[in-house]
């Protein structure tokens, strides 16, 4: 009768929802003690009262509703459902923030009564990336505090025996700071993460470690490595059928352009499946127009294909340093049969005005990948003696090293 009554009264939810929530109020009545039934019919009022906005009996009737979770219930099931009410006010409630804190610091005050350890910290964890998604990053360095300590053993140290969760808290944790570009926290918490060994992550969390490493290490121009990284995000992503495996491989593709590498991604057994796929194929055009130094191709799909290259905001940082290298291997091959040849003419075929061509030499003399000066008078590239402009070159690039250090300190403090 019971489990009638309560059909009859999840049919009514959507044409009759006043009448729904009595019945639902008479099956927790009927019930002499607190059971699976009530507990059943409490979760759906809370649901109904959400959908009606009626937030202030919602919150009371799901307080009631955690009284059952000690022992009218068992363990998985009070899980589940929690869970499902969760994601079901999370989802809906990100407008209302201030439901939202009251909703999850009272589940998780019933959970630490109930010694729930497991879904307090899931939920701490949800609640970490509700404050992450609104760049409350405060609040969050507070919760993930908690999660380290219930991490760690009574000496202070990690507990190896939860690795996995150390694992969860690392990955949202290495997200924040990736976003408020704290490279120093970020570099310690990516080398802890990778020291876990004791864990049994799922390959999600793995792919956020390694993509935001991967970020890390482009920040720090250690192009190699960050490809790698990406590399194995993408793996990661892949194998949890994870969406980020396509953005990952746009920044593997990325990497492998900066470092110069001959190989192509898509060579390679894990990648060529996405060769053709919408997102991808813009990356694979690009790749090949920089393999072949062919500077206005590249261009030209940078251009026609805005939204899947250029507005992603990590690939657009790094898009001057792609055209330098490819403007770089074009100017190399361009002045090779010359001794002396005019910077008019190679901010011509550049396709770039005639200050950057003179900086872009200006570097290269530096690095010693040509040897030769620059006639400012004549506009010229004179190869062979790099001698008489050395001296200059390298007090100008003194001056400018001094600069973006100076500018770099006080960014950090202002941050």
């Amino acid at each position: 009768m019971r489990f009638g009554y309560l059909v009859v009264d999840l049919c009514l939810v959507e044409t009759d929802p006043e009448g729904a929530l009595s019945g639902f109020a008479e099956v927790v009545r009927m019930e002499p003690e607190k059971a699976e039934w009530g507990f059943k019919a409490l979760k759906q009022t809370v649901k109904l009262y959400y959908r009606l906005g009626r937030y202030n009996e919602m919150m009371e009737t799901y307080r009631e509703m955690l009284t059952y979770i000690k022992s009218a219930v068992t363990r998985n099931y009070s899980e589940k459902c929690i869970n499902s009410i969760m994601d079901f006010v999370s989802g809906s409630a990100s407008q209302n923030f201030g439901l939202l804190q009251d909703f999850y610091q009272t589940t998780l005050k019933a959970l630490e009564e109930a010694k729930n350890e497991r879904l307090w910290f899931k939920t701490n964890l949800k609640l970490c990336k509700i404050m992450f998604d609104k760049a409350d990053y405060g609040r969050m360095s507070k919760i993930l505090k908690e999660l380290h300590k219930s991490c760690r053993r009574e000496d202070g140290t990690d507990d190896q025996k939860k690795g996995t969760q150390l694992l969860e808290v690392y990955a949202i944790e290495i997200q924040m700071y990736t976003q408020t570009k704290n490279n120093k926290k970020l570099k310690q918490l990516y080398q802890n993460a990778l020291s876990i060994k004791s864990a049994i992550p799922h390959p999600r969390i793995m792919g956020i470690i390694h993509e935001c490493g991967g970020k890390m290490h482009m920040a720090e121009r250690q192009w190699a490595e960050a490809a790698t990284d990406f590399f194995e995000a993408f793996k990661n992503y892949d194998e949890a059928g994870n969406p980020r495996r396509i953005q990952c491989l746009k920044y593997l593709v990325l990497a492998n352009m900066l470092m110069e590498s001959v190989v192509n991604p898509f060579d390679g057994q894990e990648a060529k499946p996405y060769k053709n796929d919408p997102e991808i194929l813009a990356m694979t055009n690009l790749i090949a127009a920089y393999q072949r130094n062919d500077i206005l191709e590249f261009e030209m799909i940078l251009k026609s294909n805005r939204r899947t290259i250029m507005d992603d905001s990590f690939i657009r940082n790094y898009i001057e340093d792609l055209l330098k290298n490819i403007r770089t291997q074009v100017l190399l091959k361009l002045i090779k049969p010359y001794t002396r040849i005019r910077i008019p003419f190679i901010s011509k075929e550049l396709n770039v005005p005639e200050k950057d061509v003179e900086q872009l030499l200006v570097s290269l003399i530096l690095d010693n990948r040509i040897h030769g000066h620059i006639d400012q008078v004549n506009r010229l590239l004179e190869r062979g003696d790099s001698s008489k402009g050395m001296k200059k070159y390298a007090a100008i690039d003194k001056w400018n090293t001094q600069l973006s250090t100076l500018y770099q300190t006080i960014t950090n403090r202002v941050g």
